[in-house]
């Protein structure tokens, strides 16, 4: 049977285009991957991309592209409103087809160690492949950010699982094994970011919100809107709509409403039938009614 993985790995870089594209190019024309999407958001400042392929030639290039943002980001420079402690600053396996959590933790592994070994980048194990419960968690793991390695690193249970002292233009990177998770963001028709931070903290599952949702609040200065950024772990069990409607519901409270949303990369087809079958009140509807459902059987 064919392996198949996806690696999502975030970058601290989304305003120099050009930096960009050198990473994405890490992924193409490479035998064995497929760059199935990149994008990249200026007021983050970071680039999210989504590739796939067989486990050995993923996880190689997914080396190479983390030593290409080695290469070409200083965090020293960098500024956003996504929290990051690395130039390359997350990297996750992902089963698709084929392929075990085991399996993935085992590419991320080694994948870290390469990454070390070349590269001189410290890299903490997470989620899947935590070697410790204090890391599993991300948020957990970048909490600090670049500015705080140094000090985090001597503290008692942070010391890195490759590496003991971050790298002075590119800090240290999140490697690790986890499923499918859907990146949603919801903007708001007010600058105040305050609202963003208390609509956060009552979505998400650490403020006693929904169980399978990570959540922040961010400003777009661009656009001059907040924003309630976050990722949904499990679609299956927390649905987009459920998360859509939450928001608006505390919004609300506060005299703001839903200017619109966004997906961050891609995600499963079975997420967004979830949503269109709670809006469209569909009856007995299954998700094999869907054409593209029943081309990929």
């Amino acid at each position: 049977m064919q392996k198949l993985v996806e690696c999502v790995p975030n970058f601290s870089e989304g305003r120099n285009l050009a930096v960009v594209e050198a990473i994405a190019d890490c992924f193409r024309g490479v035998a064995g991957v497929k760059l199935l999407d990149y994008s990249s958001d200026y007021d983050h400042n970071r680039s999210v991309i989504t590739v796939m392929g067989e486990p050995d030639a993923v996880c190689e290039a997914m080396i190479q592209a983390a030593g290409k943002a080695v290469e070409l980001i200083d965090l020293n420079e960098h500024k956003g409103e996504h929290p990051r402690m690395g130039a390359v600053d997350v990297i996750p396996f992902i089963p698709i087809k084929g392929m075990t959590m085991d399996e993935c933790v085992a590419l991320s592994k080694r994948a870290a160690a390469e990454i070390f070994g070349r590269y001189g980048l410290p890299v903490y194990l997470y989620e899947n492949a935590c070697s410790a419960e204090n890391r599993r968690n991300l948020a957990d793991v970048r909490k600090g950010e670049f500015e705080g390695l140094e000090k985090k690193m001597k503290r008692a249970g942070w010391t890195p699982d490759f590496g003991d002292a971050p790298h002075k233009t590119a800090g240290a990177v999140a490697v690790g094994a986890r499923e499918i998770l859907v990146a949603y963001n919801i903007n708001l028709n007010t600058s105040d970011v305050s609202v963003a931070d208390k609509i956060a903290r009552v979505v998400r599952h650490a403020g006693g919100g929904l169980r399978y949702v990570k959540a922040m609040g961010v400003e777009l200065g661009e656009r001059k809107v907040a924003q309630v950024s976050m990722n949904l772990t499990d679609y299956k069990k927390t649905a987009i709509y459920r998360v859509f409607e939450l928001v608006k519901i505390e919004a609300a409270r506060y005299g703001v409403s839903v200017i619109g949303s966004e997906v961050i990369g891609l995600l499963p087809m079975g997420a967004l039938v979830q949503t269109a079958e709670y809006y469209l009140q569909i009856e007995d509807f299954k998700p094999e009614q869907v054409i593209e459902a029943r081309l990929l059987e």
